[in-house]
């Protein structure tokens, strides 16, 4: 070992020690927070010691090729059961004495790599690789440990390569070139990962306070005053931004693919959509994108302490360039309630897309989902319409006191949902409006990503039967969170805390079990998506006993004529056939027990064919359009010409509707509830 890694070493565990007392004050408040306002608290003691300690250990290593095994067993015979012990006792040393094996095992491991990037490695050697759905067991002695990293580096170097490629001629032509180049890129990659992590200062106490809370719920988390202004303006229509959009390409770089004309990007004059961004910084701190997490890089860029970010940029593979900008209050575009128009034959029907249930938090200024909304479905009854789709797929949720407005505007009066707290008093949540803002036939259309506030809101249209909901089983969350700070008067320590969970008027919960829609429609990657109940820590499902009375807006006997006649569609149509048969393609991918690949450029270039191949179907199939005439609302139009900026935004939102195939078939029910009623 280095002489600088040891002293770098021993500098990082004094800086520990020292946050020990600090992180066991911490912890400390949040339990006592939990144990008084969580929805069901749980005692301290050995299951939450495992759960703490596995979990930490996942983060640290999730792959489970970086402890070995006398290391692992070391420290779960010291720690998997006692860590309640020393929480009981204040005494967080525990952690210092894990990140003092972690960054060990860190500065081994680049010892390996040190050596690796100095040679040629050997790709003629025969071996095999294989791939596990969950992580093996720690099982690594030193003696396998160079062994092991040669073996990925020389398998991110194939697929690295077969990832660039399609023509495996060309690969083996020329495969020496690039095998040198990808190994080199690979190598640096994992130096650079390693040595931010040996230099930084970070402590790892906020994964500490996050597995601390997640063992009591999924949704009970820690924040700091970063992390909870970043949770804030998630739920906000408007908040401090660049205003940039950036995506992932194929090498795994973060490229610029909008800017938007009134943000402060697009005003510096010196970004371009197809910039690559090389780093980030805060003039604090510098993330190299190569050798950062997404999550730190997005941290940065997103918290409000942060406002003036400095991007280096590169474009079109020539010079760096660096650009300060300063943030400003704008409009989340993708964040906002937004409509249009789809005529078929003589008709007219209302498409509204809610987001998510934003409102004006902490002061915002900015208008609330449920008034935006409205104010939406105005401009649309200005044309007649016949009916409306309310689109709420991958809608994670919001304000629940947003739902409820936006509930009570289709319903007349009555219930519309019970609430529980920790004490377990149950409160009625009655309608806060007479009448109905729209009366005409309603479609509601959600999937596995419609969460939490929007599941509240499509089960009290499903209950009333006020409209028909088309998609697939929603996420399962039906319970609710407040954030408060661990002292009075600490403005740097905040806990979101599940406080209450709420049930239908009917005493049932979709509570894990998620909302299931009157009308199932197969979509991309749907049994994919996660899901509330395959979280550890999620609450079961259950009902209460109720005698509530409420007057449905149709008869059972007409929403299940409609729906048998909406399955039959859907069960004959190609469309949502192929959808089936590549879902079913896909989980066939994921799910099927890997057997051993052989680690050759012509094993590792036949596998990413199988990807190739599929993901060639999904976007063959996602390009497909509805042939639907859809358009702006006549107000919207004219809006537009008062704002243009907002006119390629629009038109991002149009496009994408001409390939929502949900949109049809929603139309269908909407002309069966008129034939019908």
């Amino acid at each position: 070992m280095k002489t600088i890694s040891l002293l770098l070493l021993l500098t990082t565990f004094s800086l520990f020690a020292q946050n020990d007392a600090k992180t066991c004050e911490i912890l400390s408040k949040i339990n006592t927070l939990i144990q008084s306002e969580h929805f069901l608290p749980k005692p301290i003691d050995d299951s939450l010691s495992v759960f703490v300690f596995d979990h930490f250990i996942d983060e640290l290593d999730p792959s489970h090729n970086l402890f070995l095994k006398s290391e692992y067993d070391s420290l779960s015979q010291k720690y998997r059961l006692q860590i309640d012990d020393y929480f009981n006792a204040k005494d967080c040393s525990f952690m210092t004495e894990i990140i003092r094996a972690y960054k060990i095992a860190l500065v081994r491991n680049k010892g390996y790599l040190d050596s690796i990037a100095k040679e040629n490695l050997d790709f003629k050697t025969k071996d095999t690789v294989r791939f596990y759905r969950k992580p093996h067991p720690f099982y690594l002695q030193e003696n396998q440990l160079e062994k092991v990293w040669r073996k990925k580096i020389r398998y991110e170097t194939l697929d690295d390569i077969v990832s660039k490629n399609n023509n495996l001629d060309s690969i083996k032509s020329n495969f020496n070139l690039l095998a040198l180049a990808s190994k080199k890129k690979i190598v640096e990659n994992e130096l650079c990962r390693i040595n931010k992590v040996l230099e930084s200062k970070m402590a790892f106490g906020e994964s500490i306070f996050n597995h601390f809370c997640i063992y009591f719920d999924p949704h009970t988390s820690y924040f700091s005053n970063d992390s909870k202004s970043n949770f804030v303006a998630s739920l906000s229509k408007e908040h401090l931004s660049l205003g940039l959009n950036v995506s992932l390409n194929e090498k795994n770089e973060i490229i610029i693919y909008a800017l938007n004309p009134n943000g402060p990007a697009f005003q510096t004059g010196k970004i371009k959509k197809g910039d690559q961004i090389i780093s980030v910084s805060n003039n604090k701190e510098t993330l190299i994108v190569s050798c950062s997490t997404i999550q730190s890089i997005s941290t940065m860029i997103l918290s409000d302490t942060n406002k003036t970010i400095i991007l280096t940029l590169r474009r079109n593979s020539g010079q760096n360039f660096d650009v300060a900008i300063d943030k400003e209050l704008i409009k989340d575009e993708a964040n906002a309630v937004y409509s249009f128009i789809i005529e078929e034959k003589k008709d007219k029907f209302g498409y509204l897309k809610i987001p998510s249930f934003y409102a004006g938090f902490e002061g915002n200024s900015g208008k609330s989902c449920a008034e935006d909304a409205a104010l939406e479905i105005l401009k649309l009854q200005k044309e007649n319409i016949k009916g409306l789709i309310i689109d709420l797929v991958d809608n994670g949720g919001g304000s629940i006191e947003e739902a409820i407005k936006l509930a009570g505007m289709f319903i007349d009066s009555g219930p519309i949902s019970i609430i529980v707290d920790n004490k377990q008093l149950q409160t009625i949540i009655n309608d806060p409006y007479k009448d109905m803002l729209f009366k005409e036939p309603m479609v509601i259309l959600i999937n596995s990503n419609t969460a939490s506030a929007s599941e509240f809101f499509a089960s009290i249209l499903q209950d009333y039967h006020r409209a028909l909901l088309l998609g697939s089983p929603t996420m399962g969350k039906a319970t609710m969170q407040t954030i408060l700070p661990l002292d009075k008067n600490d403005n740097e320590n905040f806990l979101k805390v599940t406080i209450n969970k709420f049930y239908r008027i009917t005493g049932k919960s979709n509570q894990a079990l998620g909302i299931i829609p009157d009308v199932t429609v197969p979509a991309i990657y749907e049994t994919l998506y996660p899901k509330e109940r395959n979280t550890p820590t999620s609450f079961k499902n259950d009902s209460l006993t109720t005698q509530l009375h409420f007057k449905p807006f149709l008869k059972s006997i007409l929403l299940e004529k409609i729906a048998d006649k909406s399955k039959n569609r859907i069960a004959s149509d190609s469309y949502f056939n192929e959808i089936k048969q590549i879902n079913q393609q896909i989980t066939d991918l994921i799910n099927k027990p890997k057997t051993a690949i052989p680690l050759t450029i012509e094993a590792i270039f036949k596998e990413q064919m199988k990807v190739t191949r599929l993901s060639e179907k999904i976007i063959a199939i996602e390009a497909h359009t509805n042939n639907l005439s859809i358009c702006n609302s006549y107000l919207n139009e004219f809006l537009l010409t008062l704002y243009p900026s907002e006119r390629e935004n629009n038109q991002f939102q149009l496009e994408a509707l001409k390939t929502n195939h949900f949109l049809k078939e929603s139309i269908d029910i909407l002309e069966d509830f008129n034939s019908l009623k």
